[in-house]
């Protein structure tokens, strides 16, 4: 893989009181992000490391890779009618310096290999050619 640099964004707001709230969306296991994680835990990805349910300001967000400041988001029916309320999460994550990645809960459960080809991808392309971290 191509060297990637880093993209670490310090002192994100953290909202202590989601604390317990994001404990209990780890321990759920939502299918998608259960079968997302067993990809990328302990360094299975590319030796890249995932926090999963992380809060970062009033928002706990599905996945956070800190080297390179990238929430994954995996988006399933919780979204449904919710592109208001989304659209102003992404916003407040983007201002912080943050970068969203978008993956569809279906797209997971039914094409999981061409999921972690596009995320691979665009890791490469959004932060290829810098500071190496792998």
């Amino acid at each position: 893989m191509q060297p990637i640099y880093r993209n670490f964004i310090e002192n994100l707001p953290y909202n202590i009181k989601l604390k317990a709230r994001s404990r209990a969306l780890r321990k759920a296991g939502v299918l998608s992000e259960v079968i997302f994680w067993l990809q990328v835990h302990k360094g299975m990805f590319w030796k890249i490391d995932f926090d999963r349910q992380r809060i970062i300001g009033n928002y706990i967000v599905d996945f956070y890779v800190k080297t390179l400041g990238l929430v994954i988001e995996i988006d399933g029916s919780s979204h449904n009618n919710k592109e208001d309320y989304d659209q102003t999460r992404e916003d407040y994550l983007v201002s912080l310096g943050l970068k969203v990645y978008r993956i569809s809960n279906l797209r997971v459960k039914h094409d999981l290999n061409n999921v972690m080809l596009e995320l691979e991808s665009y890791i490469v392309l959004e932060f290829g050619n810098k500071e190496a971290i792998c």
